[in-house]
């Protein structure tokens, strides 16, 4: 027997000649088991390094402590901070977490549902690709009687418990500081407007130039697909304007530091020429020439509040809830203006 590959309780049953359940037993050191037929059974299993594998096992007990993740992209610090924090709360009540991407696409992440219902987790905890549109695949495991917890990118808040940040009053906030050091045209570049998230910081955008009098020009609006060559077109329309903006919103990481490599393509100092301010803090938003003004996620908090809506779903069927984790607007060098 190969030892190098993961060995399982029908390998050492075979190898043995007795049956799964006797291994099993005998691994337990239950006293249906002869003490010559325990000591046998665990020397292999010793010998062949066995690991019990708790998520078989919590199937065969049909006691299953899992829940499900689904993200749409595995590798940003934003998304791998919230897990962390749902993975933290799952692990404190006894559960743990399966992990799965959309990768940002539709299909996809229906793929993600039907995967983890098949694993039967318990509840889900899912931020929405940014294709998706149709919501049935999400209704389905409402009817199933499922629980499922939105973040970020949410939907159905009828049936859905939600945690996002405060983006109307973030955007707003981010808008109005801009407004207060010196930028006079501002441009917002967000996603697809289906989202709610991007018409909520569109709104508190729109509702900032409002409150100053401020008229609203269409096409200083760009919202497309969140990624940084659609940032970068973005921001180049913007640019390209016969009266272009003096200052720029970008509602996400990608967009924000694409937008800042076409303003320094097109040998504009920021913020001189054009302030720039985004909604990202990861660490390279400290490493970039100039530093970069951003809205801060509370994202390990995010994670926390959504793991523990979830739960609070699963032991008494809690009642839904929309919660609204509080942003920072970190001032650095990309937003101030000097008269």
């Amino acid at each position: 027997m190969n030892k190098k590959k993961h060995v399982s309780l029908k390998q050492l049953a075979a190898e043995l000649g007795v049956s799964i359940s006797t291994v099993s037993r005998a691994l337990k050191g239950s006293p249906e088991i002869s003490n010559a037929m325990i000591e046998r059974v665990k020397a292999l299993a010793k010998e062949l390094n066995y690991r019990p594998n708790p998520f078989a096992i919590s199937l065969l007990k049909d006691t299953p402590r899992i829940i499900g993740i689904i993200i749409p992209d595995i590798v940003t610090h934003f998304y791998s901070s919230i897990i962390s924090g749902i993975e933290d709360v799952a692990t404190q009540n006894g559960y743990f977490a399966i992990i799965t991407s959309s990768y940002e696409q539709y299909e996809r992440e229906k793929q993600c549902v039907d995967h983890l219902v098949n694993t039967r987790v318990e509840g889900i905890i899912a931020c929405l690709s940014q294709e998706t549109k149709d919501f049935s695949h999400f209704e389905n495991l409402a009817n199933a009687n499922i629980p499922i917890v939105f973040f970020d990118r949410v939907c159905l808040t009828n049936l859905f418990s939600s945690v996002i940040a405060d983006n109307i009053e973030s955007a707003k906030q981010v808008t109005l500081h801009l407004l207060e050091n010196n930028s006079k045209r501002i441009g917002f570049i967000g996603g697809s407007n289906h989202l709610d998230i991007v018409k909520q910081r569109k709104h508190g955008y729109l509702e900032a130039l409002r409150e100053k009098g401020i008229p609203i020009e269409r096409e200083l609006v760009v919202c497309e697909k969140m990624t940084y060559d659609e940032g970068r077109e973005a921001a180049r329309k913007l640019l390209s304007l016969p009266n272009p903006p003096d200052a720029i919103v970008a509602m996400n990481d990608a967009l924000a530091f694409a937008a800042m490599k076409e303003i320094k393509q097109q040998h504009l100092r920021i913020p001189e020429d054009v302030a720039l301010v985004g909604y990202t803090d990861e660490l390279h938003a400290c490493y970039v020439e100039p530093n970069l003004t951003a809205v801060t996620h509370q994202t390990y908090k995010m994670g926390e509040a959504a793991c523990n809506l979830l739960l609070n779903q699963l032991k008494d069927g809690g009642e839904i809830k929309q919660v609204i984790i509080p942003t920072q607007l970190q001032i650095r060098d990309s937003s101030i203006k000097i008269q």
